[in-house]
């Protein structure tokens, strides 16, 4: 046989022992019908088994002294994850009576219990097993799946309602020994199945409670976060409204200011605008006469500087000619002096070979005297030779000639040259002196332009002063008409924050009502609620017919529950329906609680 682990067996227990005593206490719990105190054996017993689970597998602290073990480090951290336990674990330490660790651990678990969130508490600690690792091993009752199974049954303990003093108890002198004996089965503790049934139901009617307490709850906070959010609006708009008729005061003050200041400025423009009318008329006319005789000497002016400027474009355009003339000229001379030069290297070439050749024919007539046979053999060879000669010396020839012919051409070309430069300078000086007494003329006529354009730009310069002051005047008027417009916006939109006031204030009277009628009617169903907490559901089977109409319930005729106090009513009784912000659609609500029905199904239907 394979052998157990022990710490599963452990763990087995535990979770058994966790089990018996959780469903005891609600048993005995519901059976006391009461809150319980801290002298109820059954909720002792369940304080030990939750110590002895929690101290399964925690790892031993070296201390200063000697070595600790206690559930006080990982209750401490819960502070941390869950900040709603902040409250405990602050109360817990600034209990006087408590000195060890596992006192305040003790008293903790009892402050828990008491504000039913010890399984919130602990499930936040069990989901951080990083953090549990450091205080449990790893086959600990916490850091395995049964410590989920006890955080799940201990949701059941919402139920109970305790009321524990820690403040006076001895926690840190007490045994926690559990007592099988209360476990044992007896034939007495085999209740029936009526009392299960009861039980459930009070349960059951509790819980509805209990949420239909907390929706209310919300409700109301709500409620009154809007009634403060509109407060402050109110306040806010009141403000707003202050200002607005302060701001609304100082605009009419200055509009009055301004009024005044525009018919001053109106009454000053008119006066200047009549007087500077007078005078630009006179100027006008002045101008005019002016104008026209300037006009007169301007177009002669013109006309003879654009025959002018047309004499000198033809001397120009003459000059440009004959220069080009005298490039081309030079161009063809030196073009003529680079065929001469070339000539010469081929003549002093030629000669050079003349020199040689008369050189070879000296060496020949010396071998000729030296060796007889070579004589007969090299004779065609001179003959050669001289023929080449021959020809050498016609084509010397040829090149004198054309070398005579290219320099007279050259002496021809120089004459003609000088020629030219003869009549260019002839010309030139001539055409300087004409473009000097042009130019003279042409001074002048500048002169008096400048005179006549320095009297032109003093009467623009006047023309232009009127136009800057006629112009001012009109910017000034255009911004006084601004004026107008903008205070006339602001009194439109004094106008619109007054009927907005006066629509917030009828809002706020209406909410206000609203508010009333709801709190009346949340106070009527809470007493509804405490004068029916003892009654009990009607069963379904014996509810055949409805309580107001005494029909036969049927499909058309459905069942309708009240949750308060039990009655059952027929869709056509139930009429009464109640808005609630939660729900889209009114809810049907009870005709003697006013508590909200359910719908379920007939007997007849399945």
């Amino acid at each position: 046989l394979a052998v157990k682990d022990p710490t599963a067996v452990e763990r087995a227990n535990l979770l058994n022992m966790a089990k018996l005593s959780i469903k005891g206490l609600i048993e005995s719990a519901l059976s006391f019908g009461r809150t319980l105190d801290s002298d109820y054996p059954p909720l002792q017993q369940f304080f030990v088994v939750m110590e002895h689970c929690l101290k399964h597998g925690l790892k031993v602290r070296k201390s200063f002294l000697s070595y600790n073990k206690t559930i006080w480090g990982p209750l401490e951290l819960v502070e941390k994850l869950y900040p709603e336990a902040e409250e405990i674990a602050a109360s817990v330490r600034d209990l006087p009576g408590l000195k060890t660790p596992l006192g305040r651990a003790r008293a903790w678990l009892r402050l828990a219990l008491m504000q039913k969130k010890m399984a919130d508490y602990l499930r936040c600690l069990i989901i951080q097993r990083d953090l549990l690792s450091e205080f449990y091993e790893y086959h600990a009752l916490m850091m395995e799946e049964e410590g989920a199974v006890i955080v799940g049954l201990l949701v059941g303990l919402n139920v109970i309602d305790a009321n524990l003093c820690v403040k006076g108890e001895d926690l840190d002198s007490q045994v926690g020994v559990i007592d099988f004996s209360m476990y044992l089965k007896s034939d007495d503790d085999i209740g029936g199945k009526e009392r299960n049934v009861q039980i459930a139901a009070i349960l059951d009617q509790k819980n509805y409670v209990e949420e239909l307490n907390r929706q209310l709850n919300s409700t109301v906070s709500s409620l009154h976060a809007r009634v403060d959010s509109l407060e402050k609006s109110n306040t806010k708009l009141i403000e707003e409204l202050a200002i607005a008729k302060n701001n609304i005061i100082k605009l009419q003050e200055e509009n009055h200011q301004l009024r005044s200041e525009n018919t001053l400025i109106l009454m000053k423009t008119q006066h200047h605008l009549e007087v500077s009318k007078v005078d630009v008329e006179a100027e006008l006319q002045t101008y005019k006469h002016s104008r026209q005789g300037l006009d007169e000497m301007y177009n002669e002016a013109r006309r003879q500087l654009r025959e002018e400027s047309q004499l000198r474009q033809d001397m120009e355009n003459e000059l440009v000619v004959q220069v080009s003339m005298k490039h081309e000229i030079e161009l063809a001379m030196k073009l003529l002096e680079k065929d001469i030069h070339e000539k010469q290297d081929t003549l002093i070439g030629l000669r050079q070979q003349l020199d040689e050749v008369k050189a070879i024919n000296m060496e020949m007539y010396q071998k000729l005297q030296v060796s007889e046979d070579a004589m007969k053999e090299k004779n065609e060879i001179i003959g050669r030779l001289e023929d080449k000669t021959n020809q050498i010396n016609a084509a010397m020839k040829q090149l004198e000639q054309r070398l005579q012919q290219a320099e007279k051409a050259q002496m021809e070309a120089e004459a003609e040259d000088e020629k030219l430069k003869q009549e260019y300078v002839n010309k030139s000086e001539s055409l300087q002196k004409e473009f000097s007494q042009k130019e003279k003329q042409l001074l002048q006529l500048e002169t008096d332009l400048k005179i006549e354009k320095e009297w032109r730009q003093t009467l623009e310069d006047d023309l232009q002063k009127e136009k800057e002051t006629v112009s001012h005047l009109r910017t000034e008027t255009q911004e006084i008409i601004n004026l107008k417009k903008e205070f006339l916006k602001l009194q439109e939109k004094n106008k619109q924050l007054k009927r907005i006031c006066q629509d917030q204030e009828a809002a706020l009277q209406e909410l206000a009502s609203k508010l009333s009628e709801s709190k009346l009617k949340i106070e009527d169903i809470k007493e509804a609620n405490k004068a029916l907490q003892g009654q009990v559901w009607l069963k379904d089977k014996e509810a055949t017919h409805c309580k107001l109409c005494e029909k036969e319930f049927s499909l058309s005729k459905r069942k309708h529950h009240c949750r308060n106090c039990g009655e059952i009513f027929c869709n056509a009784c139930s009429d009464n329906e109640l808005p609630l912000p939660s729900s889209p659609k009114p809810v049907r609500v009870c005709d003697s609680c006013h508590a909200i029905l359910i719908q379920r199904c007939s007997s007849n239907v399945p």
